[in-house]
């Protein structure tokens, strides 16, 4: 059978986007499909808009702390608005860039929402496009839990980009890397913001240090931390968000932001009626060579809800199209697929202060022995550090990014506590 392509993209994100543009430097005719900006979440409404706000943000605190350097510095205000209108401007370059990298490569760009409609076809509009090969890459979304009046009155982190005015005040309700970096651009912009999160401590899955470290240091920075709640209820009350939480704490704010993680960008796509395997949350089902259950179907990016990050996503996205040549879409030539063990990757984490984990978490290193264990035995440990593997190492990084410290938890009483010059171990490839 003849296809009018080798190759078609659904989503022109990072994943996206690499996937078409290395795979058309080997020959192949792609097409890449998107209904909003090329781009995709981390250009257009996530990582580098969210970066510039959280720049504009630092310098409330930075003014403060010239006094005490002897600087004389007065703050008049802030100017929202042109903030906004600058991100938007920078969004707008980017964009652009994006569309050049796609014309160059000679990937034809179609704009409008692609809908799966066969294991060798998808439907743009009235036009139906064939390929020897689908790529998924239409990314996450973010999700609203299922809270009386929270979706009809939350935003999420896709329009607290986008306020047209400086709200005065914001609950914040989550506590992952998106609920702590918003909490911490709005305080710094002089907003009153309440985090508000179910567990004791922000920032599930980093070590138990850094948690409490984040916490106290939210705090210092003048955020409202309500540890231990869920959010009831939300009800408008005049034109602002009455927020009732399950403490019975009464707040009442200009906006509330769901930030209570992301699902799959999957649904309308037509995926399920093509025969692909879906998760439970709706997450494109692969293999080790971003293979879906359809053999002529791939995913790549966080619609696999395997590891959520850009870089991730991106070297799917190559190590994919590195597998593919003219007339042969999907030869695997030994380097399509990628080692996705978490404790492999760094990721970061920016609030008051920047965090970057490395490794496995030191609970999980810790747990198969007792106290009375590790305290009779960490000078053995201690020589034995540089034999560890990189996948038995945990390292956090804290402000420098030269040392790095290996912290045992407060159950140790402080008896290890190492500085020390540790690699980092990226994500590789296999083969």
């Amino acid at each position: 059978m003849a296809f009018e392509f080798d190759l078609i993209v659904i989503g022109a994100g990072s994943g996206g986007v690499r996937a078409s543009r290395i795979s058309a430097g080997h020959g192949a005719r792609v097409a890449v499909i998107e209904e909003s900006r090329p781009g995709g979440t981390c250009v257009i409404r996530g990582c580098v808009p969210k970066k510039l706000l959280m720049y504009g943000s630092a310098f409330s605190a930075d003014a403060a702390d010239a006094a005490g350097y002897g600087w004389q510095v007065s703050v008049d205000g802030h100017d929202w608005p042109a903030l906004i209108a600058a991100k938007n401007a920078e969004l707008d370059r980017l964009e652009g860039i994006y569309r050049s990298l796609l014309t160059n490569a000679g990937v034809e760009l179609i704009e409008g929402r692609g809908i799966v409609t066969g294991p060798n076809s998808v439907r743009v509009g009235d036009r139906e496009l064939t390929a020897e090969r689908i790529l998924v890459a239409t990314g996450g979304w973010p999700q609203i839990p299922d809270v009386p009046g929270l979706a009809d009155h939350a935003i999420t982190s896709n329009e607290a980009l986008d306020l047209a005015e400086r709200p005065e005040s914001v609950v914040v309700y989550g506590a992952g890397y998106i609920a702590v970096e918003f909490a911490s651009i709005f305080n710094g912009f002089g907003i009153e913001t309440h985090l508000v999160y179910r567990a004791d401590l922000p920032l599930r899955g980093f070590d138990q240090d850094i948690r409490s470290q984040s916490a106290e240091a939210l705090a210092g920075r003048g955020i409202i931390l309500h540890p231990g709640c869920t959010v009831e209820r939300v009800e408008n009350e005049n034109g602002r968000k009455a927020v009732t939480l399950s403490d019975g704490t009464g707040l009442v704010v200009s906006e509330i932001m769901a930030a209570t993680g992301r699902v799959p960008n999957t649904a309308g796509l037509g995926l399920e009626a093509a025969g692909v395997e879906l998760g439970r949350k709706g997450e494109v089902m692969v293999d080790a060579g971003s293979q879906s259950s359809v053999p002529s179907i791939y995913a790549v990016g966080d619609v696999t809800d395997r590891i959520a990050l850009t870089p991730v996503a991106i070297a799917e996205g190559h190590a994919l199209a590195d597998t593919l040549t003219p007339g042969e879409i999907g030869h695997q030539i030994g380097c399509g697929s990628l080692d996705h063990d978490v404790n492999r990757i760094v990721n970061a984490v920016y609030a008051p202060a920047d965090w970057t984990p490395s490794g496995a978490l030191l609970d999980g290193l810790l747990k198969p022995y007792s106290e009375s264990v590790l305290v009779t035995r960490w000078q053995g440990w201690l020589q034995q550090l540089d034999a560890l593997q990189p996948t038995l190492v945990t390292n956090s990084v804290l402000r420098s990014r030269s040392l790095w410290r290996l912290r045992w938890n407060r159950r140790c009483r402080g008896l290890l506590r190492v500085v020390n010059r540790l690699p980092v171990w990226p994500a590789t490839r296999k083969g």
